[in-house]
């Protein structure tokens, strides 16, 4: 039993190392990125990454998902034929909307609102979908069958590629907005073609049809609600454009992906804390641990909401060289939205912690009803506030679905498996990151924020975290000594 949980330990890290080393990647290039393009093509270029988000969601219609689970059943002689079955069936549909956007390339940017000059960028969104689209069912069987190294390899490899060639293709030969498609494109159909000795042996020349009907009924209701998922990350940014222009989406674009930050917090803690909670779930304290270990995040999160908020935008107007700073000058009026995205993807967090008991009493059915409900306040809400607030109504919008699907999980979540949570410490630390949030927007649009009123600000935090008795020294022992001891 400790040997597997090991086993499961040391794999979960791996995929988190390669998903988090890989998105960290990314978000170097968006500095580098304003130095070669205009606000406005950097909103072609979120733009357009918006809908190919919502594609890949439509092209694999949930049987990554369904291969794992009728995969992971099958005798050892049937796994060729789970793989082959599911694999010819996503050939064959990823093949049919490949020609069918081809097709429809014209209306499909008009969509898009794609300006003219950048109609062929279409042709590399295509190929784009194609390639990726054909190695998610290979990659997910390197991840059943445990090869989480080749993996990470691969992805971190795809990765470095990508940015490689964007380095090459900006720099060298000068290809401008061109260069993220082409880089893309290139390491996309680098990686299929990698996975291919991974592909060929095991394909077979019939697909079984019972089975390809049962992972139907498997995978396609993951369908709405992985569109529901990905509208709440992505639909703000057609919503921007059609509301205000170009140029508006590329400064909230590059406001937006500076909030990696914290997303990156979240997402190290969610690798780490869904075994940890499932290894946990029979402990006589469980629910203790749970509830010091969500005020723990809580705490450790608006720490680093404070630090980056207060002070990201002078770390992006640093000047490397003689006017050259970290993020090109025009782009900077960008991060106003930052504090919110910071915050929104705290409440994110938060929605990840409540995770444990809607895992443990096996109602993840509510999954979908939650987040169709964050998509929808999100739609709503950049309708309503955009064109009064124009990007930080956008942040805003996307703030407000994180609070309702945490707000939501929590309300099902205690339902089924009541956890006495720390409200009084949550309450108040809410309270002083609002109350630290509104002093700096205040002096904000004041005329600006001095570099001592932000250390003020930081101080007057940290000191608050004592006088308002959120943290204390005695908190990282109470946890230790929660923790269930096996001699």
């Amino acid at each position: 039993m400790r040997e597997k949980i090991r086993e499961l330990t040391r794999d979960t890290a791996i995929y988190g190392i390669s998903t988090i080393v890989g998105r960290f990647l990314g978000f170097l290039l968006v500095p580098f990125y304003t130095h070669f393009i205009s606000p406005g093509a950097m909103g072609i270029y979120g733009n357009i990454y918006a809908y190919i988000a919502f594609l890949n969601i439509i092209y694999i219609y949930g049987m990554d998902a369904a291969f794992m689970k009728y995969s992971s059943l099958a005798a050892a002689e049937e796994k060729d034929r789970t793989f082959s079955s599911a694999y010819l069936a996503v050939v064959m549909t990823t093949l049919l909307m490949t020609a069918l956007l081809f097709l429809l390339r014209s209306p499909f940017n008009a969509l898009m609102e794609v300006p003219a000059g950048y109609g062929h960028l279409v042709y590399y969104v295509i190929f784009i979908l194609l390639f990726d689209t054909l190695a998610l069912i290979p990659f997910a069987s390197l991840r059943l069958e445990r090869r989480a190294k080749k993996f990470a390899f691969l992805k971190l490899g795809n990765i470095l590629l990508n940015l490689g060639l964007n380095l090459l293709f900006f720099i060298q030969l000068r290809m401008g907005i061109e260069s993220i498609f082409a880089a893309n494109l290139i390491a996309s159909a680098a990686t299929f073609l990698v996975l291919l000795p991974e592909i060929l042996p095991r394909l077979r020349q019939r697909i079984q049809e019972g089975l390809l009907r049962r992972m139907l009924r498997f995978g396609l209701p993951y369908l709405p609600a992985s569109l529901a998922s990905i509208m709440i990350q992505v639909i703000d940014r057609p919503i921007v454009l059609r509301l205000t222009d170009l140029a508006t989406l590329g400064l909230y674009q590059t406001g937006h992906k500076l909030g990696i930050f914290m997303m990156l917090v979240v997402s190290m803690f969610q690798y780490a804390w869904q075994p940890f909670f499932l290894n946990n779930a029979r402990e006589k304290n469980a629910r203790e641990i749970f509830a010091k270990v969500m005020t723990l995040f809580v705490v450790a999160a608006s720490l680093l909401w404070a630090v980056v908020s207060l002070f990201i935008d002078i770390a992006a107007a640093f000047e490397f060289a003689a006017g050259r700073s970290l993020i090109a000058r025009q782009f900077l009026p960008g991060l106003v939205v930052v504090p919110i995205i910071l915050l929104a993807y705290l409440f994110n967090g938060i929605y990840v912690n409540l995770w444990a008991g809607i895992y443990i009493e096996e109602k993840t059915k509510y999954f979908p009803l939650v987040t169709g409900a964050g998509a929808l306040v999100n739609v709503a809400a950049n309708l309503l506030l955009v064109p009064r607030l124009g990007i930080i109504g956008a942040a805003l919008a996307v703030l407000a679905s994180y609070v309702v699907m945490a707000v939501g999980l929590h309300h099902v979540a205690q339902k089924f498996y009541p956890v006495a949570y720390e409200y009084g410490k949550l309450a108040r630390i809410m309270a002083l990151v609002l109350l630290t949030g509104a002093a700096y927007y205040f002096r904000l649009f004041q005329g600006g924020v001095d570099l001592w009123q932000r250390f003020a600000l930081l101080g007057a935090f940290l000191a608050a975290l004592f006088a308002m008795r959120i943290v204390s020294r005695d908190d990282l022992k109470k946890l230790r000594a929660l923790l269930p001891v096996r001699k």
